[in-house]
């Protein structure tokens, strides 16, 4: 009985936990979504947490701002995160399989150096990335915020990771006995094993390009070019004096929905990527 009863009791407690973690979650979000349904006279005012009566004025303000391009501005984001997301999860795969699958002299050095590379912050290398990317003409282009994401340590090393759990090596030498090529052994069958984990990389790295302003703020000029952390700063500071409020909220809402989208389409493999395959069938 006492411990049916300590069970019970620590249940409650867990459950209580749970509840409380997901309202801090999720309050914020429900405070974005009221602060781009108020005015900015409303909004001087205070917090509030009902629901205004202004999200489609907001909305329509937002829209056809001539001076704020924010349609593009999401198609430009839209476009660099996708193809971030595509080109880190499929190079960051391939170049952990590598080392993975393959036995080399200079396999420790490899795998070392590029760990060395993840603990060194983009700021140390910002001036000299720029002064490349203008050298080799690709300044005010959404280039040099795509290509880069091919290389990414992090995300090398959480495939590594997965592989080294989920991947049996007599797999691959019994694909290459039957007389499949390395490429199509990697497409074929090991992609589809480490699908849970590109799942879950492909999220993050969305998610990061999708919110990162300090590359782009150093490349991008032109308007048509900007991607939406640069342009809800462009409205925040274009008139400090006059700016409105529930034109950020709304954008900051807008610029959320996307992320959102993915993550649905992808959380199933959340799970299954985060115990890195610990549990095989």
């Amino acid at each position: 009985m006492k411990s049916n009863t300590s069970g019970r009791v620590r249940s409650i407690f867990v459950h209580l936990v749970l509840i409380f973690l997901s309202f801090l979650c999720l309050f914020f979000f429900y405070i974005l979504i009221v602060n781009a349904t108020r005015s900015h006279a409303d909004l001087q005012k205070g917090f509030s947490a009902l629901p205004g009566k202004y999200f489609l004025e907001n909305l329509k303000n937002v829209a056809n701002d001539g001076s704020f391009p924010m349609f593009r501005g999401i198609i430009n984001s839209v476009v660099v995160s996708s193809c971030s997301a595509a080109l880190c999860t499929y190079f960051s795969s391939l170049t952990a399989y590598g080392l993975y699958a393959y036995d080399f002299k200079m396999k420790k050095a490899a795998f070392t150096f590029i760990m060395a590379i993840l603990v060194m912050p983009t700021q140390v290398t910002a001036m000299g990335f720029l002064r490349l990317i203008t050298k080799m003409g690709m300044y005010d282009s959404l280039l040099p915020l795509i290509i880069p994401s091919i290389a990414s340590p992090a995300v090398f090393y959480f495939m590594y990771s997965y592989l080294q759990s989920s991947l049996p090596l007599s797999l691959v030498e019994a694909a290459r006995i039957d007389g499949s090529g390395e490429f199509r052994t990697f497409n074929s069958i090991v992609l589809p094993i480490m699908k849970p984990a590109v799942a879950v990389q492909a999220i993050f790295t969305f998610v990061g390009s999708w919110n990162n302003y300090f590359v782009p703020a150093l490349i991008i000029q032109s308007k048509s070019k900007m991607t939406v952390p640069i342009l809800i700063a462009t409205l925040r500071g274009a008139d400090y004096m006059n700016f409105d409020m529930g034109k950020i909220y709304m954008m900051i809402t807008v610029a959320i929905v996307p992320i959102i989208i993915v993550y649905l389409l992808l959380s199933k493999y959340i799970i299954a990527g985060v115990t890195l395959g610990g549990v095989k069938e």
